[in-house]
């Protein structure tokens, strides 16, 4: 199982670990890891391991069995023993691009409160598909942009709580998501909260890295709202 570094420290750059496991496919498995595997929308993280002269690019990490999270090499390279100490580094601009669209993504779903029934994530762009009856029309669109930006402009703070299963099944009301459902079987469920107190905008089951205030998003602007089916609008985000 790889200790998963970037739940507790979404902003850690680097670290070491150690090769507990090698898969039959080249991907390598460390103790501990900053690097996180593709999940949710959420693409997997890029960057480098060192192990003395040796750099390895990794392209992604991905969920393997038992808890593991398996770093993907970008090419076909001798891997690292079992055992072998190595130095992590993140392709960090990459990996904030994720982190900023993926809170933004939340503060979406407040402005559009409908059932989510799909989403993805890139460094500099984001869209969530939402059962939404009605396509907004070009002034509800800008009303809608502004309230977006309005809530990453208050500053709000992003934080974390964790739950039980049974606490979430008796809050059916917490998953936004239609398609996706939390993970289970290790009896806690993590909760993503942005704002505090009377301030609280969202709460919801989340995996995922976030920024730490919603003011490190930026200007958001919506760049397309498209009808993916009777009921299905995609509504998609960028950096302005």
């Amino acid at each position: 199982m790889t200790e998963p570094l970037f739940m507790t420290d979404p902003y850690r750059k680097s670290a070491t670990a150690r090769v507990i496991a090698l898969t039959e496919e080249g991907g390598i498995v460390l103790d501990r890891t900053i690097f996180y595997p593709r999940s949710g929308g959420q693409p997997g993280d890029s960057g480098t391991l060192d192990l003395g002269d040796q750099r390895i690019a990794i392209a992604t990490a991905v969920k393997g069995e038992g808890g593991a999270i398996v770093l993907v090499p970008a090419e076909a390279v001798t891997l690292p023993p079992l055992g072998a100490e190595v130095e992590q580094r993140l392709d960090w601009e990459r990996r904030y691009g994720h982190m900023r669209i993926h809170t933004a993504l939340h503060l979406l779903s407040v402005v559009l409160p409908f059932p989510v029934t799909g989403g993805a994530i890139a460094h500099d762009k984001g869209r969530l598909d939402f059962d939404m009856p009605e396509m907004p029309d070009a002034d509800e669109r800008a009303i809608l942009e502004g309230r977006l930006n309005a809530l990453v402009t208050r500053d709000l703070v992003v934080s974390e709580e964790w739950i039980t299963e049974a606490e979430l099944d008796a809050q059916p009301g917490l998953v936004k998501t239609m398609s996706v459902q939390p993970p289970r079987g290790t009896g806690r469920i993590r909760l993503v909260r942005i704002g505090d107190g009377a301030g609280q905008v969202d709460l919801q089951p989340c995996g995922g890295t976030h920024v730490a205030r919603t003011s490190e998003i930026g200007k958001l602007t919506i760049a397309k709202i498209e009808k993916k089916g009777r009921q299905n609008r995609r509504v998609a985000i960028e950096f302005a």
